[in-house]
């Protein structure tokens, strides 16, 4: 049927269809410089006059293009050009493998002077009796021995080890819980204060006490000082006993008085002898 088929045709013809995109489309190769072959009229980086190829790989002249990229000034290689490190096979590849086997071949050690054995030579001297020291050179000329590695290695002994020695992490002690419960920690400290007690009681038992000392009239004289009287200070004679000129109170009473207000109005009064004006108008 005509009418049940249409549905289905929509569908089909609104799905997208798979795009397929070249490697050249996903990772397109970088942008190599302009040449004078690439420059059109009508371009950012056209010139007029002589045109070179080096003027297109200076990044202080060349121009970017409208919606384009920079352009790279560094010159790359050609198009044949393989990047990365070519290693040229020099062992025969895999024939050589398979036919041959290379070993390692040592190299020979080098042959280092060995130590002469002044106690065996001098040892063998005094068996054979000679005392002087030319006796002694001359046998050591004769009689030249010398110390080997071989023997080192063989005088060489294991560490000496006890038998009964545990290798490893010492565990840890076990905790003392009958201690914890019976309160022995308390105990002993106890018994530690009161020793102490006693210590310092014996102490002040043994101490001397000394009586009471009698000082005796030389001692006394010794520690005496006289008092020492002050005199009056001097003043000169006419500004002695000179009573006041000026007197503005008629009476001492009114006087009185008026030392009593300025008492009482000290703190409200500015100035440094609180004479002044009110502080608070």
């Amino acid at each position: 049927m005509p009418g049940t088929e249409k549905p289905h045709q929509d569908l089909t013809r609104w799905k997208k269809k798979p795009v397929f995109r070249t490697v050249s489309q996903i990772c397109p190769p970088p942008r190599r410089p302009l040449t004078v072959a690439d420059i059109r009229p009508g371009m950012e980086n056209h010139r007029l006059g002589v045109l070179r190829d080096s003027m297109f790989q200076n990044p202080l002249i060349v121009k970017a293009e409208l919606g384009k990229p920079r352009e790279r000034s560094c010159s790359l290689p050609g198009i044949d050009f393989n990047y990365g490190l070519y290693i040229r096979g020099l062992d025969g590849g895999v024939p050589e493998a398979i036919g041959h086997w290379n070993v390692f071949k040592q190299q020979p050690t080098c042959p280092h002077e060995m130590k002469r054995n002044y106690i065996a030579m001098n040892r063998g001297a005094v068996k054979a009796g000679l005392v002087t020291a030319r006796e002694n050179l001359l046998y050591r000329e004769l009689n030249d021995v010398r110390i080997s590695d071989q023997d080192d290695r063989r005088q060489k002994e294991p560490p000496s080890v006890p038998p009964n020695i545990t290798f490893g992490i010492r565990s840890r002690p076990s905790t003392p819980f009958f201690d914890l419960l019976q309160h022995r920690y308390q105990q002993l400290w106890v018994q530690e204060q009161k020793a102490a007690q006693q210590a310092i009681k014996l102490e002040k038992k043994q101490k001397v006490i000394l009586g009471k000392l009698y000082e005796t009239r030389s001692c006394q004289l010794r520690k005496y000082k006289p008092p020492v009287k002050l005199d009056a200070l001097w003043h000169m004679p006419h500004f002695q006993k000179v009573g006041r000129h000026l007197d503005t109170f008629p009476t001492e009473a009114d006087r009185q008085r008026a030392l009593k207000a300025h008492r009482e109005e000290y703190a409200v009064r500015q100035g440094t002898l609180r004479m002044g004006n009110y502080t608070h108008p």
